[in-house]
């Protein structure tokens, strides 16, 4: 899920260096897994919560897009929320810390692997299309 402010920046994430996968790297916002009988919304308010510590209700809203992968799917939710990064309360165990950045310098941290190698035009479509569903420009 990605939040973005607006100033059109993204909230990312740094991983704990003893996360397993993909330590120390900056990612979106936040991702994780449902449980059994969770929506994708519930799993995704839920992990913006364990994560963040920010409250907000995905019932209304439709994943921005899904991507599938070998063992289950991805759905990318976006929304605009101005947080201020004083108020995060960051899960100890799996976030060390918490920025806003803008589409460059998340493409430069891929770049210098220090960002979670996203392809980058799907970095760039999160982008492009936070205020909109679909992929045609209206």
């Amino acid at each position: 899920m990605s939040i973005f402010n607006s100033k059109g920046e993204m909230l990312i994430q740094q991983r704990q260096p003893f996360k397993q996968g993909w330590s120390n790297l900056w990612d979106i916002t936040c991702g994780g897994s449902a449980v059994a009988g969770d929506t994708s919304q519930q799993a995704t308010s839920r992990e913006l919560f364990e994560e963040l510590g920010v409250n907000y209700n995905f019932e209304k809203i439709r994943p921005q897009f899904t991507i599938n992968f070998e063992r289950g799917f991805y759905d990318i939710y976006s929304i605009e929320y101005d947080s201020d990064l004083n108020e995060l309360k960051l899960q100890t165990e799996e976030v060390q810390a918490a920025k806003w950045a803008s589409k460059e310098k998340i493409l430069e941290l891929i770049e210098l692997k220090k960002f979670i190698p996203y392809y980058e035009s799907i970095i760039a479509f999160l982008f492009e299309a936070r205020h909109h569903y679909g992929s045609i420009r209206l």
